[in-house]
């Protein structure tokens, strides 16, 4: 397994370079708005509220994903099955034991979080455990661990925290522009700030899919290197799209985070989500694992 988390060191690294960016982002919209409303308090409020959810996104955006997404933490003999191949897994990566958590939900989906390996969470629904053979299911959990190996775990889930305090700054100085009266710089510098209130969010997506989608890829190779079975992966990737099932606590904020893009029926077709598409498409997925050679 030459390959197997070998990018771990990468993905941290690219963790602080994304937190920088978001800092960046915010404190500059803040020092827009500061200047544009002629008030410090406004660049003061940026800077700590950046500095402090940069912070909590690398200590505490899994606790914050897990309550996203309901998920339970759950025992060996709740679940002995999902329990044994976690422990198999890690045995042969190397990995330390994650935690393990379930979702109650008919369809079968999967992700990872944790800010590194000995800090790691495996999350799977009730329908993967459910409605997957064995194979097929080892190879979701192998997929996540190498999330987790990989350090992906750790900047994926701390992207949904970023992502969403610069919406939720970008709101705030929306208002707080549309309040004040006192606007330096006239109507055109006013209307370029709110462009940029606008804009921020959009750009913090962006790169929020720039990361994901790539990721898929490698934690997909990485995977099929751990449980050495291609075919098992495929199978179960091919099982999940196909399944209609709708997972409730699924939202765009962290789709980019399962296995599979968790939306269905009409809420897959709709414009927003085919346009912020996180996952690259199944078929391609699958037709990489399927070309691969493992000696």
């Amino acid at each position: 397994m030459a390959t197997l988390y070998s990018r771990a060191e990468s993905n941290t690294r690219r963790t602080w370079v994304l937190i920088f960016i978001f800092l960046t982002l915010v404190i500059g919209l803040g020092y827009l708005f500061s200047y544009l409303l002629d008030s410090y308090f406004i660049l003061i409020l940026a800077v700590v509220l950046s500095i402090s959810m940069s912070f909590s996104s690398y200590w505490y955006s899994d606790r914050i994903v897990l309550r996203m997404n309901k998920a339970q933490e759950v025992e060996k003999e709740d679940y002995p099955e999902l329990y044994r191949i976690v422990e198999n897994l890690c045995i042969t990566s190397g990995l330390p034991q994650p935690d393990v958590y379930v979702i109650e939900s008919k369809q079968p989906n999967a992700f990872a979080t944790g800010r590194n390996p000995e800090h790691g969470v495996v999350v799977a629904t009730t329908g993967l455990i459910d409605k997957l053979e064995q194979d097929e299911l080892e190879g979701v959990i192998a997929h996540e661990l190498s999330h987790i190996g990989n350090r992906d775990a750790l900047l994926q889930t701390a992207v949904v925290v970023l992502v969403g305090i610069v919406a939720l700054l970008s709101r705030f100085f929306l208002r707080i522009s549309f309040w004040s009266d006192n606007k330096k710089g006239g109507a055109l510098f006013m209307w370029l700030g709110i462009g940029a209130a606008i804009l921020t969010p959009i750009a913090a997506t962006l790169i929020r899919l720039s990361i994901s989608r790539k990721r898929e890829f490698l934690a997909d190779a990485d995977g099929a290197l751990l449980t050495r079975y291609p075919e098992g992966l495929a199978s179960a990737l091919e099982k999940i799209s196909e399944d209609e099932s709708d997972l409730e606590v699924a939202r765009n904020s962290t789709a980019h985070l399962y296995t599979a893009n968790p939306f269905r029926g009409e809420q897959s077709k709709s414009f927003f989500t085919r346009l912020f598409m996180t996952h690259p498409p199944v078929e391609e997925r699958v037709k990489a694992l399927r070309n691969m050679n493992i000696s």
